[in-house]
């Protein structure tokens, strides 16, 4: 049939956000093919209304592999589920987030149906004239960017980061089928059981869900100069990030870590100091509404990307934020900067 597919995720009968930024990257791939888009869930207990949202986000057809077995993400079940739709219904392409159970399901299904995975793709096209799904991610430590694809194998497979792309907004005059499949006996996997969940002992703030992100790279020079960065984050209700040389001499912890090798945001505002802008951190913030950067160099890549730059020395300018901000916050003028930046 040649249809694209994007792999939908839900916990505990309610959807993932990444489902819905899938759609808008296969939304694009089905429409340059003339073909359909499918999004497949596999889970229990979710409703009709639920399920319609793929298709008022995109899809055309929704396929929902619907057992009580598949509440919980099981890798074993989950890719012999996938891997038999796949030699039933052939798809031409498939989607999938790089979320931990999108990067553990896709390179089991790409064994058992032979076929190619690339991972972690920042850009998604089709060939003309051969219809191959060119795959474009880092590779080389992020020096080069390799555009791959599966001429000989089907179906194409890759995964892309979460808040890459923003989901195509609901469209309620969409109209679509929504199939729901039985679960076959055969192909559940009963080896490994879900008996709980613990959550670590410590907390982190979910970076990838904030409104307002304020981080710092390997200019901030040591670790206790982010209290300027939490102060900026504070005025604005916002979470502190970092990039990946702060995280690894130690100035924050690894989930506040944005980049490539660490988390893709996609915040309304995002404010960064004394960062340069590697391939790696650009491609983790480039869906952020409004990207303001502090930095002493004039040519340095982050203004590329930026909205809005300053060219200066952040220990100058920061405090000199912090104080304005401040004094507008304690006229009561605070909610002002939170709707529009």
């Amino acid at each position: 049939m040649s249809y694209v597919w994007t792999i939908a995720e839900q916990s505990k009968g309610k959807l993932k956000g990444v489902s819905f930024e899938l759609l808008s990257r296969g939304r694009k791939l089905a429409d340059q093919m003339d073909t359909q888009l499918c999004s497949v869930l596999m889970g229990s207990d979710v409703t009709d209304e639920t399920l319609q949202e793929l298709i008022q986000r995109g899809a055309d057809n929704v396929y929902f592999v619907d057992d009580p077995r598949l509440e919980n993400f099981i890798v074993e079940t989950y890719s012999n589920v996938l891997s038999d739709l796949i030699n039933e219904y052939e798809p031409h392409s498939i989607l999938a987030a790089a979320t931990s159970s999108g990067r553990s399901l896709m390179p089991y299904v790409a064994i058992q149906v032979k076929t190619g995975l690339t991972a972690d793709c920042t850009e998604l096209e089709i060939e003309e004239g051969t219809n191959h799904l060119l795959q474009t991610r880092p590779a080389i430590g992020g020096n080069i960017m390799a555009t791959i694809k599966t001429p000989d194998h089907t179906p194409q497979m890759a995964t892309v980061r979460p808040k890459s792309s923003r989901p195509l907004p609901i469209d309620e005059t969409r109209e679509g089928k929504i199939i729901r499949l039985a679960l076959k006996d055969e192909l559940v996997d009963d080896r490994v059981q879900m008996i709980g969940f613990r959550k670590d002992d410590e907390e982190f703030v979910n970076i990838e869900e904030a409104e307002v992100v304020v981080a710092g790279g390997k200019g901030m020079k040591k670790a206790d100069n982010f209290k300027m960065l939490k102060e900026l984050a504070k005025n604005f209700d916002g979470v502190v990030g970092a990039t990946r040389d702060a995280v690894d001499r130690g100035w924050m912890a690894y989930p506040y870590q944005i980049g490539l090798s660490g988390k893709t945001i996609s915040p309304r505002l995002y404010i960064c100091a004394g960062v340069s802008g590697s391939i790696q951190h650009l491609a983790g913030i480039k869906t952020s509404e409004v990207i303001i950067a502090i930095n002493t160099d004039p040519d340095a890549n982050i203004f590329q990307l930026a909205d809005f730059g300053i060219v200066g020395n952040l220990f100058e300018v920061l405090p000199k934020l912090n104080e304005r901000l401040e004094s507008y916050n304690e006229g009561g003028k605070k909610d002002e900067l939170q709707p529009s930046y």
